[in-house]
């Protein structure tokens, strides 16, 4: 992979007190160098493709137990899975902060599983420095039990904000019926499957992906 080295400003050779040709051939050659250094940094960057060389913020992670809430609920999504970060931290309480402030992007996928015979709806938020982002809630109405399988939805969908840097975001959900495990009642949660090798590979399936990108800066 190609990466571009940045750039250090030149140490230039002292200037004599009276004129040296030497001098003056070493001060060029210095120049020479450090400007070839930038004209091929600035080729690469506005070139074909220069995008690949910048570094932007973003986070994504995933959680790889099932979980569970109570009916009527706002119960935050975990996450306990960190897959890539930079200008980012994941905390212990499953929140996320970054280190810049800016306008981001979330996107988030959510393994919604119904044990219930009847349809029920599953709700989802972003919630910035403890109050809820206007607009950013989506509502999505998983499928019933079929006879012995259960019926499942992948929640997605994807939320711009604006984020102060330390702030903590943090992705909630309730249900209008939630499956509990004891004592035992049917309705909604998100599923975490472990990989399978049978009857075909396939590798495991989270409850929760997610991710957040770096879009702009905050403007003035």
């Amino acid at each position: 992979m190609t990466k571009l080295v940045t750039p250090v400003s030149p140490a230039l050779p002292l200037a004599p007190t009276d004129y040296a040709r030497v001098y003056q051939d070493q001060h060029n050659n210095v120049l020479r160098l450090y400007f070839r250094q930038l004209d091929g940094i600035f080729s690469a960057l506005l070139g074909d493709s220069g995008g690949r060389f910048l570094e932007f913020p973003h986070i994504a992670a995933q959680d790889t137990t099932s979980q569970y809430t109570t009916t009527n609920t706002a119960t935050k999504v975990l996450w306990d899975t960190l897959d890539s970060g930079i200008g980012f931290t994941l905390n212990q309480d499953s929140t996320a902060t970054a280190d810049y402030d800016g306008i981001y992007k979330i996107d988030f996928s959510l393994q919604f599983a119904n044990t219930d015979s009847q349809i029920h709806d599953a709700f989802v938020w972003l919630e910035v420095d403890g109050i809820a982002v206007a607009g950013s809630a989506s509502k999505f109405t998983v499928p019933n039990k079929h006879g012995s399988v259960n019926g499942f939805l992948v929640a997605y969908s994807s939320v711009v904000f604006q984020v102060n840097a330390g702030e903590p975001i943090a992705l909630y959900w309730a249900t209008n019926q939630a499956a509990v495990v004891s004592p035992s009642a049917d309705g909604i949660f998100m599923e975490a499957s472990p990989a399978q090798t049978s009857p075909f590979v396939m590798p495991a399936i989270p409850s929760a992906i997610g991710s957040i990108t770096f879009v702009s800066n905050l403007t003035a």
